[in-house]
């Protein structure tokens, strides 16, 4: 069975929603999944404004966060993280700087990895966040696995890169089928390919 760890950080819940989508997908897949969130790095009293914030932070504190174990007990990892500036949330950011020892010691290499991302606009920097991610990847020595153009459903979605979202406060638990079809297709194919790498006589279905 292929051990999928989904690493993802949310402020306002669309990244806890999108991970859980994926999750869920994957668990259909065959795969035993550890759902892991990153902790929060401000002070709530900095969000207390933000009722979305608010709720996602209350939501997902209690639950099991992210730790370099997950990533090595992983034969794959998909990452979430909304958008900054074209860039992953720093509280993402600062979890990957904190993986170092397990870098040096090689246990990050070799595993599958890809990842989903949002924004408040349409691109406002979705592709970009993608691709740092994956230049991060990259130093693990991962092997990447993005959906690209592999199912007639990325041609409705449009990111070959992974799956990206434009955020809105009232879509928090409601995507559209385009976002639905590309979160599940790409849990799919992760499991799969890392499949058939820890068992090379596994075939895509």
């Amino acid at each position: 069975m292929t051990k999928l760890a989904i690493i993802y950080y949310s402020a306002t819940g669309h990244g806890t929603a999108m991970a859980q989508r994926v999750a869920t997908a994957a668990e259909s897949a065959g795969a035993e999944v550890r759902l892991r969130h990153v902790a929060e790095t401000h002070d709530p009293e900095s969000f207390a404004q933000n009722p979305a914030w608010t709720a996602n932070y209350q939501a997902t504190k209690d639950l099991p966060g992210a730790t370099g174990e997950d990533i090595v007990w992983a034969d794959a990892v998909i990452f979430g993280s909304p958008t900054r500036f074209g860039s992953p949330a720093a509280q993402l950011r600062n979890f990957l700087d904190s993986l170092g020892g397990l870098w040096a010691e090689g246990k990050l290499a070799d595993k599958v990895y890809a990842a989903f991302t949002s924004s408040n606009t349409l691109h406002g920097g979705q592709e970009t966040t993608l691709l740092s991610l994956y230049i991060t990847l990259m130093h693990f020595g991962g092997i990447i696995v993005p959906p690209g153009y592999t199912d007639p459903l990325k041609f409705v979605d449009g990111n070959p890169y992974g799956v990206s979202l434009v955020s809105t406060h009232d879509n928090i638990n409601e995507f559209d089928d385009a976002t639905e079809n590309a979160l599940a297709h790409l849990a799919r194919r992760v499991v799969q390919t890392a499949g058939r790498l820890v068992s090379p006589s596994v075939t895509p279905e």
